[in-house]
């Protein structure tokens, strides 16, 4: 087997000036993405999506619904392109872990059930940082864009990524000192749960710019305690890395040494990404505890902004900082509040709104900024219909 041979243990990779002058070579070249999950909308690909983040607007899910609404059929949310992949391609750097750390999109066209997805992902360039997490860290940047099959930009996201020394991760221990899992006390779950089903869709009652206020807030949306079922969930749906099984995943993990190691307890192969469901993995990567995946809080709280923006509005961007990790039996309050609201230079009607997703011990964890477009009862206009025209 000789270089090809999987590694027992989690690969150790290393920050080098040689790796780094490597990459400033690729710095501009548009990426092979070597796994594209949705590519298709199908109603069974955006059922499994919706059902693993956790949205239950009737939108995205009933046909009957869809089809009295503007759009007239069924549309993926926003979200849905993390399915497609997850923004970014994992490249150079072997064994140097990477924590995907925010994305900035810009959404341009909705998304129907039987459209095609074509992405792109372009390396736009990485910057080197101290750390307190692990001595040292690269910054890298990446640009996705995504395409539908006429050819048209459906939405664009910057994405960032936080590439860090597993080893020097573990040696700092920055996040030893969390009691984990939660001590959560039953009172405590049952007001959760009642949380979580407190959620409030606003859907074919169009909410009006003329009714925005600076100040408002949105009505929470509560996700957690976050657990297993959670990451298989979002797997399911969107499947964010190449994960397959037995002979399948060896052969793989012998043609790509670092993808993945040898669990010390079950002694089965498991992928690098087993750090969202795996504590061997986690702790390898310098976490006390397996945690979330970053896109899909990202979907939690793009979850929060179409509830309240309703079937006539539309998210126009997002951007979002992964502050701190979620980890399993953690639970997250995603709420946003109204900044400015303003008639923009195209004449939409637009309200910006500033979101944060903080969670039991009170840390923001995904902090950010959106804008939203709303229809206007006095000029009678509707965004969806301006969307659905732009060629």
């Amino acid at each position: 087997m000789g270089e090809n041979k999987a590694t027992a243990a989690m690969a150790e990779g290393l920050i080098t000036s040689e790796a780094l002058e490597n990459w400033r070579d690729r710095v501009g070249l548009k990426l092979r993405i070597g796994n594209i999950f949705n590519q298709t909308v199908s109603y069974e690909a955006l059922r499994n999506f919706v059902n693993g983040v956790g949205d239950s607007n009737p939108l995205y899910r009933d046909e009957d619904y869809a089809k009295r609404t503007r759009y007239r059929r069924l549309i993926a949310p926003p979200s849905w392109l993390y399915s497609v992949f997850p923004t970014w391609v994992l490249q150079g750097l072997p064994g140097v872990h990477a924590f995907h750390s925010g994305n900035n999109w810009t959404f341009y066209k909705p998304i129907f059930v039987g459209d095609t997805i074509r992405p792109e992902c372009i390396f736009t360039g990485f910057d080197v940082k101290p750390s307190s997490f692990a001595g040292k860290l690269v910054m890298e940047y990446q640009r996705a864009n995504f395409y539908n099959q006429r050819d048209e930009l459906v939405a664009s996201t910057k994405a960032w990524l936080v590439r860090a020394e597993r080893a020097a991760a573990r040696g700092k221990g920055k996040y030893v000192g969390i009691q984990l899992p939660h001590p959560w006390k039953e009172d405590e779950l049952k007001k959760v749960d009642e949380e979580v089903l407190n959620e409030q869709i606003q859907g074919d009652n169009p909410r009006y710019w003329e009714d925005v206020e600076v100040g408002d807030e949105l009505p929470p949306v509560v996700k957690g305690p976050f657990g297993l079922t959670d990451i298989i969930a979002f797997c399911v749906g969107a499947a964010p890395v190449q994960i397959a099984a037995h002979g399948v995943q060896l052969q793989l993990y012998r043609k790509h040494p670092a993808w993945g190691f040898r669990d010390p307890v079950t002694h089965a192969w498991e992928p690098i990404y087993g750090v969202h469901y795996n504590r061997a993995a986690a702790s390898s990567a310098g976490l006390p505890y397996p945690y979330d995946i970053g896109a899909q809080r990202q979907c939690w709280l793009i979850n929060l902004l179409t509830n309240w923006v309703g079937d006539e509005g539309w998210l126009k961007s997002n951007y979002a900082e992964y502050r701190k990790f979620v980890y399993h039996s953690d639970v997250v309050w995603l709420k946003g509040e109204v900044i400015k609201n303003y008639i923009d230079e195209n004449g939409e009607h637009c309200v910006d709104i500033e979101t944060s997703g903080v969670n039991q011990r009170g840390e923001d964890t995904i902090l950010g900024h959106s804008t939203v477009i709303l229809p206007s009862r006095e000029k009678g206009t509707w965004p969806v219909e301006r969307r659905l025209s732009i060629k």
